[in-house]
């Protein structure tokens, strides 16, 4: 295509988007997924510009065509989104959960008391089983960052569970 024509296809998305939009937002929910349709048309309209035809309105009509495209992928994708979601709650619903590490309440709160970083690297040791290598990695950190925060934590858990202990003992 010329300049002139890519400014002719600025030009028919522009006046166009406004029905665009209109038409998925009438055909969608939630209705915000209707911006996203539109924006996927346009990148549409845009690869195949040069099949936009000559006439004003069969440009119309071609953009039309390519968001009742766009349309039916989003919707087709959405069925196969929610049958596997079914499929997966189907499966995970005769599943036994697995043993949960921090099975003592006690535990539990003393992991959420600690300071937010350290918490999450001790759950992603003991809850989801990584190295404190590994842990390090998921959460961006250094290696010898993680292994002094997770010794932090540790001295932390060790203190905090003893005092919960403390104050658990009757008096007598």
């Amino acid at each position: 295509m010329s300049d002139h024509d890519d400014q002719s296809m600025s030009e028919l998305l522009q006046l166009t988007a406004p029905e665009l939009l209109a038409f998925f937002e009438r055909r969608v929910s939630p209705r915000e997924d209707a911006a996203d349709l539109l924006n996927e048309t346009m990148l549409q309209a845009w690869r195949r510009e040069d099949s936009v035809p000559k006439e004003h309105e069969r440009r119309r009509m071609w953009l039309f065509t390519i968001a009742h495209n766009v349309l039916s992928n989003h919707r087709r994708s959405t069925r196969r989104r929610s049958a596997l979601v079914a499929r997966i709650r189907a499966q995970l619903a005769v599943l036994q959960p697995p043993p949960d590490p921090f099975e003592s309440s006690a535990l539990r709160d003393a992991v959420l008391r600690l300071p937010k970083e350290q918490s999450e690297l001790v759950m992603l040791i003991h809850w989801d089983g990584f190295t404190i290598n590994e842990a390090a990695e998921v959460l961006g950190l250094n290696a010898s960052t993680a292994r002094s925060r997770y010794a932090r934590a540790r001295e932390l858990l060790r203190t905090d569970l003893q005092k919960s202990t403390r104050d658990e003992e009757p008096i007598g």
